[in-house]
């Protein structure tokens, strides 16, 4: 199968375009609000209640955002979340070029950021497999994946230069700008909405039957379960303690390089996803999650930037191998009317405790220190691999490979 065959559809290649801006807008973001934060306060605990607070917004809108994702054209909701978030980061932007930026007017700013992308999420995750055919969907996925990834290995360690060199504002800015320029490709995107099963029902009905399609599947209710407690430490850790440990070791501009590491990682990752054929596809990428406890001990054990760089490069590896898995065991098992519901209850799931490890994770380190609150939040995400592998549906779960496809019967020519 030739890796590149997605390319050849059109709405695809919008799609891709719009996604692979937003990253790399996006790369930004993180780093331009986290030192924002810093030298506004130089707490931990305001970085966490900032970017806890969208996420909680976030994950409190996202069911709604699936249910118009699967009643709305998906890539009109793309441009109408990217023109309000492009508005948000705008005036982030303007608030911190001026010196007029506050905490409670970034955590207000960081709330409606959030709401926005509980809309754009399940829109875009489930706008991808009607941009190509089914035979070429896991390629897809990879390719997708391979495109954020590589805008973020350019993003990263040049927002981590432009924020040393110019200060955050300017990386906040850049962002707002990448959001328009994606909302201009999503406008162009052209495909047809899945025909619904049954009648337009309410929304809450609509959600009812997203919940159904969710607890149904008992290995997606368990990975996400375990991505809860997962990116709880992750996010914590490596987001809110992350940039404190890197301020006072390896510096800001080596910080975004550490950043890109991951991604890197995560590029080659998908070029070695799109070759692998595993019919215990979901068990593989369920396993490869213990790779994102490693720069959680090495931030809290020896945070130098080698061993730094060379955790996340091994992180982004390993993780890109889950993020392939599970985007192509979604969109293989469950149906295409409702499969923007079904992602908005996994990334409810997924993301519910976020907010928690962000804002708790600031008043554990100043209590334990910040070393020994990363160690305890890389031996949460071990234990929370342990969990998702105890399943037995996670761990049988068989993936189909294009030779197991059933083949048109034709008759002999005697």
């Amino acid at each position: 199968m030739n890796a590149l065959a997605p390319l050849r559809h059109i709405p695809y290649r919008f799609l891709l375009a719009g996604r692979t801006v937003n990253a790399l807008g996006n790369s930004f973001a993180p780093i331009a609000l986290a030192f924002a934060v810093l030298d506004l306060t130089g707490s931990a605990g305001d970085l966490g209640l900032v970017v806890g607070a969208r996420t909680l917004a976030n994950v409190l809108f996202l069911l709604f955002g699936g249910v118009l994702a699967d009643r709305l054209p998906r890539h009109l909701l793309m441009v109408g979340s990217n023109a309000a978030a492009a508005a948000t980061q705008a005036a982030v932007a303007v608030l911190v070029l001026t010196g007029t930026a506050t905490i409670p007017l970034l955590i207000a700013l960081s709330v409606v950021n959030g709401v926005t992308a509980a809309v754009a999420l399940p829109a875009s995750a489930a706008l991808l497999p009607l941009t190509v055919p089914e035979g070429v969907r896991l390629q897809a996925i990879a390719v997708s994946r391979i495109a954020l990834n590589g805008a973020m290995v350019l993003g990263s360690p040049l927002a981590g230069v432009v924020v040393a060199a110019t200060g955050p504002g300017v990386g906040i800015a850049v962002d707002a700008a990448a959001f328009v320029v994606a909302g201009l490709c999503f406008a162009l995107i052209r495909v047809t909405m899945p025909v619904r099963s049954g009648e337009r029902s309410k929304v809450f009905a609509d959600l009812r039957t997203g919940w159904s399609e969710f607890r149904s599947r008992t290995w997606l209710w368990v990975v996400v379960a375990g991505f809860s407690l997962l990116n709880a430490a992750w996010s914590g850790g490596l987001y809110v303690l992350g940039p404190v440990v890197a301020d006072q070791t390896i510096g800001r501009p080596a910080w975004g390089l550490v950043l890109a590491a991951e991604t890197a990682g995560m590029i080659l990752g998908g070029l070695l996803a799109i070759r692998l054929k595993l019919r215990r596809l979901l068990l593989v990428g369920v396993v490869s999650c213990f790779g994102m406890a490693l720069p959680l001990f090495v931030l809290g054990g020896h945070p130098q930037l080698w061993a730094l760089f060379l955790a996340m490069f091994v992180t982004g590896l390993t993780l890109e191998q889950f993020g392939v898995a599970w985007e192509t065991t979604m969109q293989e098992h469950v149906p295409a009317d409702r499969l923007a519901r079904v992602y908005s209850y996994d990334m409810v799931g997924s993301f519910a405790a976020i907010p928690v490890g962000q804002v708790a994770i600031g008043p554990i380190a100043e209590v334990v220190g910040p070393r020994a609150a990363l160690i305890g939040a890389g031996v949460v995400a071990v234990v929370a691999v342990l969990g998702m592998l105890a399943s037995r549906d996670v761990r049988t779960l068989r993936h189909r490979l294009p030779e197991d496809e059933p083949r048109p019967v034709t008759e002999s020519v005697p």
